[in-house]
């Protein structure tokens, strides 16, 4: 991954407290001490290195003085805005939350043993594939009755990771997938184009979309070029999106799954189904995302500024330091 980055601004967290700085004159136009001890030094000859070693104890104390006061004052550079080129994706998540997800995989107990809830093994699959992908900007988008808001696209790991963790919990008995479509893709809205985005959808359902939602979707995948993944965690026996033969019954309208993959395929923006029945088929799914999703890519990543009053401080030791022992090896008193 190569990095650009512009130069450093330096901003001060209280910029008042520079016109302090001017005290740190002070120590230059003192006298020093010896010269009210003995009424008339003239009296003593001329020593050039006493000379040099009391300029240096002023000069030392005006530079600590000097430290003290800028570390105060706060420096640090002002936050970055950095375009790095790497190889990966915008990637929003948008996962289903319904109450069925905390159902066991296998959607039967067995040997006295429930399996993987669907919602753990994609928690679990979800962050092997973030950890696993170092330059991918990410965002999050939970859905069950409505949509919610997790976190927008960022390459902040911690930040993800964290989310996936914190996306569990309570749900309810439904499941909005317009809600979360329309939620997931406008994460890009406001976001420069990387070349390479993509929404992950992950449900083990599906639900009807006005009319409405569905152009607002069609319209926003073509208008911001959004690639579209759909994994559908099915149920053993249940209805497959891939059965071309099957034909609901007369005067019925077709499963909710196979309509909406009906859809997704109007789409002029590209579109992938899968379906998983167990987490190993769910982790195949991902792998294969993971290998689709490997471009070249640019984007903008803001990098908080740089404090530097640590240093400020470390300076002002030193000085301080140097000064005591100049201060040492002064002469006192002489026979």
């Amino acid at each position: 991954m190569q990095e650009l980055r512009a130069g450093a601004e330096v901003n001060f967290g209280t910029p008042w407290l520079l016109f302090l700085l001017p005290l740190a004159l002070l120590p230059l136009w003192l006298e020093r001490q010896h010269s009210r001890t003995y009424s008339w030094l003239q009296l003593l000859p001329r020593d050039p290195l006493s000379d040099l070693l009391g300029l240096l104890l002023k000069v030392l104390a005006a530079l600590a003085l000097f430290f003290i006061i800028l570390g105060i004052a706060g420096p640090r550079t002002a936050q970055q805005r950095v375009e790095r080129v790497g190889e990966g994706a915008q990637l929003a998540l948008v996962i289903d939350r319904s109450a069925s997800m905390d159902d066991p995989f296998s959607g039967s107990v067995t040997n006295g043993r429930a399996g993987e809830t669907k919602s753990a093994a994609a928690s679990r699959l979800i962050t092997q594939f973030v950890k696993a992908r170092k330059n991918d900007m990410f965002g999050m988008i939970t859905f069950s009755n409505s949509a919610m808001y997790i976190l927008p696209l960022t390459q902040n790991r911690e930040a993800i990771l964290a989310a996936i963790q914190a996306s569990g919990g309570s749900a309810l008995f439904q499941t909005n997938i317009g809600s979360g479509l329309t939620t997931g893709v406008s994460l890009f809205e406001r976001m420069p184009d990387s070349g390479s985005r993509a929404v992950i959808l992950l449900s083990d359902g599906a639900g009807r979309m006005t009319a409405d939602t569905q152009q607002k979707i069609r319209d926003w995948f073509s208008r911001l070029h959004v690639t579209l993944y759909w994994i559908v965690l099915r149920q053993p026996g249940g209805i497959s999106i891939f059965d071309t033969s099957y034909k609901p019954p007369k005067d019925t309208l077709p499963p909710l799954e196979i309509e909406l993959n009906d859809f997704f395929k109007t789409l002029k923006s590209p579109f992938h189904a899968y379906e998983a029945e167990d987490p190993k088929t769910l982790a195949q799914a991902i792998d294969d995302i993971n290998q689709k999703e490997k471009k070249l890519i640019r984007y903008l990543e803001q990098i908080p500024g740089r404090d530097f009053s640590q240093h400020c401080y470390a300076a002002a030791a030193l000085m301080i330091a140097l000064l005591l022992g100049v201060k040492f090896l002064e002469v006192r008193s002489w026979h």
